[in-house]
């Protein structure tokens, strides 16, 4: 029979399958994972549904005194709700002229993926305004947009180059037409400049900017050809600046990945903005390798009077370094640089400084993230020059005499009070600085190595986001890391004894449907939020799922989440309001015996939660599945008529797999109770308690003769083997999330009713998926005891 068959694969596929986890697995795994369908079930995600047949979705602005986040895209600048990014989306189409796409065509340049026009720049201007930015296909262009309020709404409407007006969403009800009213979101007309020096011309080619006091500071590509990189000042009253062109010193092929501002004093003076980017360095007779650096201006830098006029005075640049010791004293490096999150603390001169590293090169495939104190940056600026000198031109520490006012000091500040601009510095000065940009010592993270690392897996981290939680037991920071597979883990890393770190993958969650690489995301401490973006689309989800861990004080405890805490009744978001008799977490230990006493009880734990049925000869399943690959799983058999318990192992006929326990060619001695334990951190857990009944063949054909059904084949010498095709199609059914249930069908394929053995029929499917519901909520109640040691 099909059924008879289909259970016959199931265990042939159990045979192949690899055993359970242990606690040997790598830190690396997440506690839980979510697929994108499951993240959707949970109601905490929801991705922007608006189709608008554009790509390359980058957030480049948060306004949350508004509410609001601005994303670009290829064509389109959209203005979302950050409470529900679908909630009346506000839509400006800015495409370029069908004439510039033309002669982008002619250039060379491909039509679909190019000669468009990418939003690269968004930057607040005033209260009403925001200053854009977009490639406008190979041609750089820059506008106005006007985000104020209005007396009458508009509707999805297109816009050009020259300007335009926008919507409010592709839905035009009467509701929505009267909400319309309240806001504007569109283009100036007439108010189109020349964004060369603000966005590149390739939409491949990465820019950073930040617009302060009407200066707007950029590091970008300004040329056809992507060759002459730069860091420019534009707009505003001051004079226009920008690095030394085609200078390797200073910048060479250059990937710009983030810029701040950082106050170094109370004097406004002082004030750098600091630019960080990976580029190319070589030594004499070495291949240009990648090297990450954190570069610095001074905002009130206006160039020198005869030596470096309209060019950078105060440009330095520093290696940025991320790398494991290894035991053979040879550093294991990452080298490329591919994000950058400012973590503000009280002390706004100190925020701390998070990147994200991947390895140049093909040798390896691996990720880190390393951490930066301000201070430690500082002492490098303040310490030697890098100098090249020698036969060889290596480059060594500058020993010479270092001209006053220092290289890379802000005129009027805290050590120049009487020097009002750089123009006034002696020529010395300026001198050394466009041959010396560069620092001699490197900055090393706080304490000289990664604090996150991951190798030998098939991702790498490519964005992060910080949050800073305040739990029962301290204040943790939380990282959000996003992947090239479209995922975001979400990890915290806690202090232990002799300056060692554990590291704890909360969970990962698939944010696409589609696996692509996460290239912007931003954080609402506020809102409990998260916004992603890649070149699929934008998704927002919470910061949290508490529920997903598990319906019992152990389960939320032992998942060391920071926002989450047993309320008494179930794992919940962590509120300082909460009464403490009720409130359990613990997040430095994850210890559920201390923490969860009064909760692990079961009146029921004696009880048996099913019995199920196997026949003599043939091959059952008995299915019991680790909630966490922290978790190590354990099966107990207890014979009939005894109170020991003896551990099975996977040994002849029977076999441990992901799923559960299979058992071949059952025979009698099989019969007895099992128990599936779960051990995590010295705390035991019943998952499935049973009782496995084995009815012999002789019996079963017995009672199938008398219903009239056709009786057992004769047991097979050796079990069957599928061909390549129902191989095939066995695994294609497996990869279904209904493949637990047809294990249970499976299972109750023989089992008796009171009427016999199920009067001759086997439950149907929709039944037993009724009768499923019920049982793995009972998986949450089952006993819980500390583990024997």
């Amino acid at each position: 029979m099909l059924w008879d068959k289909l259970c016959w694969l199931l265990a042939l596929l159990a045979l192949s399958s690899g055993g359970l986890p242990t606690s040997n697995e790598p830190l690396s795994a997440p506690r839980i994972f979510l697929s994108f369908k499951e993240l959707k079930s949970t109601g905490t995600a929801h991705h922007f549904s608006f189709l608008l047949n554009s790509t390359d979705y980058r957030i480049l602005r948060m306004d949350e005194d508004h509410d609001r986040m601005y994303v670009g895209s290829k064509d389109y600048i959209l203005s979302l709700d950050l409470n529900d990014i679908n909630k009346d989306p506000l839509i400006i189409h800015w495409p370029v002229a069908s004439q510039r796409k033309t002669e982008c065509v002619h250039s060379g340049k491909d039509t679909n993926g190019e000669c468009g026009n990418f939003i690269r720049l968004i930057e607040p201007w005033n209260r009403t305004h925001l200053y854009v930015c977009g490639t406008g296909a190979y041609n750089p262009i820059c506008t106005y947009v006007d985000r104020g309020r209005r007396s009458q709404g508009f509707h999805y409407l297109h816009a050009s180059q020259s300007g335009g007006r926008t919507s409010r969403a592709a839905d035009h009800s009467a509701t929505e037409s009267l909400e319309a009213k309240e806001y504007i979101f569109r283009l100036e007309p007439g108010k189109v400049d020349s964004g060369k020096g603000k966005c590149p011309f390739d939409p491949k080619l990465n820019s950073v900017s930040a617009l302060i006091n009407g200066e707007l500071y950029a590091g970008v590509y300004i040329d056809f050809m992507g060759t002459d990189s730069a860091i420019f000042r534009t707009l505003g009253q001051k004079t226009a600046m920008r690095t030394d062109q085609y200078n390797s010193r200073w910048l060479n092929d250059p990937t710009f990945v983030h810029a701040h501002l950082i106050p170094d004093s109370a004097e406004k003076n002082d004030d750098k903005l600091y630019f960080f980017f990976r580029e190319k360095a070589s030594e004499m007779g070495q291949s240009p390798m990648t090297q990450s650096r954190i570069g610095r201006i001074c905002l009130n830098d206006d160039g020198g009077h005869c030596c470096l006029v309209n060019k950078w005075s105060t440009f330095l640049k520093a290696r940025l370094i991320c790398s494991v010791p290894g035991a053979d004293g040879i550093e294991t490096h990452f080298d490329e640089l591919r994000d950058v999150y400012i973590q503000p603390t009280q002390d706004t001169k100190n925020p701390v400084i998070y990147g994200v590293f991947s390895v140049s090169g093909a040798v390896f495939k691996g990720s880190a993230v390393c951490v930066y104190s301000m201070a430690d940056i500082r002492m490098v600026f303040n310490g030697p020059f890098a100098h090249k000198e020698g036969p060889n031109y290596q480059w060594v520490a500058y020993t010479g005499k270092i001209p006053y006012p220092r290289p890379g000091t802000c005129p009027g500040g805290t050590f120049t009070p009487n020097m009002k601009s750089t123009k006034d510095y002696p020529d010395e000065v300026i001198n050394f600085m466009r041959n010396h940009p560069t620092m001699y010592n490197v900055v090393y993270p706080v304490h000289k190595r990664p604090l996150v690392v991951r190798t030998n897996v098939d991702y790498e981290f490519t964005t992060i986001a910080v949050d800073q939680v305040t739990a029962a037991d301290g204040s943790y920071e939380v990282l959000f890391l996003g992947t090239d597979r479209g995922t975001v883990q979400k990890v915290i890393v806690l202090p232990r004894d002799d300056l060692q770190t554990e590291e704890l993958v909360l969970e990962e969650v698939e944010v696409f449907k589609v696996p692509t690489p996460i290239t912007t995301m931003k954080i609402s401490s506020k809102r409990q939020q998260l916004y992603v973006g890649s070149v699929l689309g934008v998704t927002h989800l919470a910061l949290h799922r508490c529920d997903v861990y598990g319906e019992a004080c152990a389960d939320c405890c032992l998942a060391r989440d920071p926002y989450c805490a047993w309320d008494g009744k179930s794992c919940s978001r962590y509120s300082n309001s909460q009464k403490r008799r009720s409130r359990r977490q613990d997040v430095k230990y994850g210890n559920p015996i201390r923490q969860c006493r009064g909760y692990n009880s079961n009146s029921n734990k004696n009880t048996l939660e099913t019995v199920q049925y196997g026949v003599e000869g043939s091959t059952t399943f008995l299915e019991c599945q680790a909630r966490s690959p922290h978790m190590s799983l354990k099966w107990h058999l207890q014979k009939e008529n005894s109170d020991r318990r003896k551990e099975i192992r996977s040994e002849g006929r029977v076999l441990k797999t992901e799923h559960g326990l299979l058992i071949r060619s059952l025979q009698p001695s099989d019969g007895g109770i099992y128990q599936c334990t779960s051990t995590e951190k010295n705390f035991k857990h019943t998952l499935v308690k049973l009782q496995l009944v084995v009815l012999s063949s002789r019996t079963v054909n017995n009672v199938l003769v008398e219903t009239g059904s056709p009786a057992l084949p004769p047991l097979q010498s050796s079990p069957w083997t599928p061909n390549a095709g129902q191989y095939k199609d066995l695994l294609t059914i497996l990869s279904q999330p209904e493949m637990g249930l047809i294990n249970q069908y499976c299972q109750d394929y023989w089992q008796l009713g009171e009427g016999g053995l199920g009067d001759g029929k086997a439950k149907s499917l929709k039944e037993l998926k009724e009768q499923k519901k019920p049982r793995n909520r009972r998986h949450h109640d089952e006993e819980t005891t500390p583990a024997e040691t």
